[in-house]
């Protein structure tokens, strides 16, 4: 089976997976895009996922106006649609909170993370044949949580005993991917996905070298001051791209 195929059998799994877990109050609301926006992820896959990579970046979860809109991590829409050359019909999940909808690609909001994130790679690479050449974005999990104001809640906030049983199915597919991809390199996004992918690589024939890059969300105070040079800076110095 091609690797773009054993991956989209990988993220089916995942998608049925995570749909069979429960989650309480405070969280409300739990999106997956893997089953509403599995048009635009399954063409993400087949298209940038066509073969083993030397880099694969991870993300904690998707962002409300991000993959939950799109179904493509870190999923800026502009990044998606007009870099990636992806629009695919989006449908709505069954609970949807009033404040944070989803309208796929016709959503007017944007996800500063993604827009960061992929504006990065689009600046050093050019086009997404050239990125995605020897690069992956994945996320870790691939749900999101929301609050009955509205309010995003990350994955590592959620109560003890729901967070073990999400990071056993998360865990098994970030396995499979790094197993199909088989990167010479892992690169967390943020704390929480380098130490995911510490945890993981323990139990890999072939484990990745693992770096981390600092995440591009707007609420980090370093990641305002020139998130692009701070990560750029990350990369060269762990030996992952050459200066």
């Amino acid at each position: 089976m091609k690797v773009s195929g054993q991956l989209l059998k990988a993220a089916q799994t995942l998608r049925e997976d995570v749909d069979c877990l429960g989650f309480s109050s405070p969280v409300d609301y739990v999106y997956n895009p893997l089953g509403y926006a599995w048009e635009a992820h399954r063409e993400y896959l087949k298209r940038f996922a066509d073969s083993s990579k030397r880099v694969v970046f991870l993300g904690m979860n998707p962002g409300p106006w991000g993959m939950a809109q799109t179904g493509v991590p870190f999923g800026e829409i502009a990044a998606v649609r007009d870099w990636m050359g992806i629009e695919c019909a989006v449908n709505k999940p069954n609970n949807e909170h009033p404040k944070r909808p989803v309208e796929g690609f016709s959503c007017s909001r944007s996800e500063v993370s993604g827009r960061r994130l992929w504006g990065f790679f689009a600046d050093r690479f050019g086009s997404p044949e050239c990125f995605f050449k020897e690069h992956f974005v994945g996320n870790y999990c691939p749900l999101v949580f929301m609050e009955q104001s509205g309010r995003n809640r990350t994955p590592d906030k959620l109560p003890a005993e729901e967070k073990a049983k999400l990071d056993a199915v998360c865990d098994v597919h970030l396995a499979r991917l790094l197993e199909i991809l088989s990167p010479d390199w892992a690169v967390g996004v943020g704390a929480f996905a380098e130490s995911k992918i510490l945890a993981v690589s323990k139990s890999l024939s072939s484990p990745p070298r693992v770096a981390r890059i600092l995440h591009p969300s707007p609420a980090s105070p370093a990641a305002n001051r020139g998130w692009d040079k701070a990560a750029l800076r990350q990369l060269q110095e762990a030996g992952v791209w050459e200066e």
